[in-house]
C-alpha cells in the first residue's frame, strides 16, 4: 500500500495534484489507516495514470471524469478521437514550425519552395539583390493573397527567365539602379522592354503577358514596394507611355496618341506584368 507521496512518485504528478484530482472526483478518495494516513493500491496507480494521460492529452477534467466511468467501447471510441484530434494538432505545430524555419532562412519567409528556387536563381544569373527583393517581397504578398495560383505564376516564370532577353534586361535594370531619373540608359531600357513586351504579346498573344488577375488595392502596394526599392523603375513606366505599354505589377497596352491628349489606356485592360515583378 501506498502513501499519497508514493503514489504520485509513482504516477509522475505533484501530492497537489492527487488532491486535486480527489477534489474534483476523478480519483476515489480511501479511508484513512489507523495512524490516519490514506493509503492507495495498485487499482489507484492504474486510475492515476489513466487520469494523468487524458488531462496531458488536453481533455478537460470534467470529459475526463465521464470517460473513466464509462464503458471499455465508449472509452476506446473517446480515445481514438482524442488521437485524431492530437494528430492534427502534431500536422499544425509541424507547419509551425516550417514557417519558423523559413522565416530564420530570409528568403524563405512566407514563401513557397519553388519561388525560393526561382529567387535563387535570378542570383545566380547575376541579378541585383535589390531586384531579387523587389521580387522577393512581391511574392509573399502573392502567395498570401493566391497560393493556388504559385504554381502556374512559377511556370510562366521559369520559362521566361530561360530567355536571354529578359535575363539582360534585368542585368541592365541593375545598373540603372544607382543613376538618376533622368539617365538616358533608360530611355534604351524602355525601348528595350517595350520591344520585348510587343514581341510576347505578338507571338504569345495579349493574355500571357496580361493575365495574373488580381485586385488593385494588392496591385497599388506592389507597386509601391518596387517603386521605393527600386526609384527608377517609376521613370522607367512613364517611359514606357509612350512606347504603347504602361503598368508595372499590372501590364496595360496603350495608345500613346490617347495618352498624351489625356484620354487614358485604351481598351485592353488585363491585369499583370510578366517583367519584371513577380506576378507573371
Amino acid at each position: 500500500m501506498l502513501t499519497i507521496g508514493e503514489l504520485a512518485s509513482y504516477t509522475g504528478v505533484t501530492v497537489r495534484a492527487v488532491r486535486h484530482y480527489h477534489a474534483k472526483g476523478l480519483l476515489p478518495e480511501p479511508e484513512r489507516d489507523h495512524f490516519g494516513y490514506r493509503r492507495y493500491d495498485a487499482g489507484a496507480v492504474i486510475e492515476l495514470i489513466r487520469i494523468r494521460t487524458l488531462a496531458e492529452a488536453g481533455v478537460p477534467l470534467a470529459r475526463a471524469r465521464e470517460l473513466l466511468r464509462a464503458d471499455e467501447e465508449a472509452f476506446a471510441a473517446a480515445v481514438a478521437d482524442i488521437d485524431k484530434r492530437l494528430r492534427a494538432e502534431i500536422r499544425q505545430r509541424q507547419r509551425h514550425r516550417e514557417q519558423l524555419a523559413r522565416l530564420a532562412a530570409g528568403d524563405n519567409l512566407a514563401l513557397p519552395p519553388e519561388v525560393v528556387e526561382y529567387l535563387d536563381r535570378l542570383r545566380v544569373l547575376g541579378v541585383d539583390e535589390r531586384i531579387v527583393q523587389v521580387e522577393r517581397d512581391g511574392w509573399i504578398l502573392l502567395a498570401a493573397r493566391s497560393p493556388e495560383r504559385v504554381p502556374e505564376w512559377m511556370a510562366r516564370k521559369r520559362e521566361q527567365i530561360a530567355d536571354p532577353q529578359l535575363i539582360d534586361f534585368y542585368l541592365t535594370l541593375g545598373q540603372a539602379l544607382d543613376r538618376t531619373a533622368d539617365d538616358p540608359r533608360l530611355v534604351e531600357l524602355a525601348d528595350e522592354l517595350a520591344a520585348y513586351i510587343s514581341r510576347l504579346a505578338d507571338e504569345q498573344g495579349e493574355d500571357y503577358v496580361d493575365d495574373t488577375d488580381i485586385e488593385p488595392p494588392l496591385v497599388k502596394l506592389m507597386d509601391s514596394l518596387a517603386f521605393d526599392t527600386v526609384p527608377p523603375a517609376r521613370r522607367l513606366i512613364e517611359l514606357l507611355k509612350g512606347r504603347g505599354w504602361t503598368g508595372w505589377t499590372k501590364l496595360e497596352r496603350v495608345d500613346p496618341a490617347r495618352d498624351a491628349a489625356g484620354i487614358g489606356p485604351g481598351p485592353v485592360h488585363r491585369p499583370g506584368f510578366p517583367v519584371p515583378g513577380p506576378d507573371a
